[in-house]
């Protein structure tokens, strides 16, 4: 029987661009005071700023909360094909 993944609903709340609070996230790809990489359940979220800190991480409820100084919030389109397009 294969298994059936539960869609989080996503959602971004910014305040002051100061604490982002971010549902729907299934992975924190990576993070460091200028950069944080959130697999979401529409997308990869970048995060960038300065002095960024996770403050909240639960990922059973798809809860992330981002504190510091928020300078852009961009989605990553999925590329066709992959890495293999790097080798062709």
């Amino acid at each position: 029987m294969a298994e059936e993944k539960k869609v989080l609903p996503h959602k971004l709340t910014l305040n002051e661009r100061r604490s982002l609070s971010v549902t729907g996230v299934t992975e924190v790809v990576s993070f460091d005071e200028t950069a944080v990489v959130l697999q979401t359940s529409l997308g990869l979220l970048i995060v960038q700023g300065q002095q960024l800190q996770l403050k909240n991480l639960s990922l059973e409820g798809g809860q992330v909360a981002v504190e510091g100084d928020i300078n852009a919030l961009s989605y990553e389109e999925p590329r066709q094909g992959g890495w293999r397009r790097l080798f062709r």
